[in-house]
């Protein structure tokens, strides 16, 4: 497929990009080749091809999902400036 000046300002003005005309004229034959490798890939028999996420089969390690630092709260608020019934206390934000 072959792309024109025309049709590589209208992908500008859509994409809202501002091009001169030397990158104009530069990107014409880098979107045509774009455009001749998609059709390549078109072409590509894909039957009975599972799709995939990844190149490589990653699968996370999970921890166990513990508690191990519960019931501290009061430990925590000690730091607080003004705790308000077992809470952080922040000013007011709206007058």
């Amino acid at each position: 497929m072959s792309v024109d000046e025309k049709t590589v300002r209208k992908v500008a003005a859509l994409s809202r990009i501002a091009v001169t005309d030397e990158e104009v004229a530069a990107m014409v034959p880098e979107l045509s080749k774009l455009l001749d490798w998609v059709k390549q890939l078109a072409e590509v028999n894909t039957e009975g091809v599972e799709p995939m996420a990844t190149v490589i089969d990653n699968t996370l390690r999970l921890r166990a999902d513990d508690v191990t630092d519960g019931n501290i709260r009061d430990a925590i608020l000690s730091n607080a400036p003004s705790p308000e019934h077992g809470f952080f206390g922040v000013p007011k934000v709206i007058e």
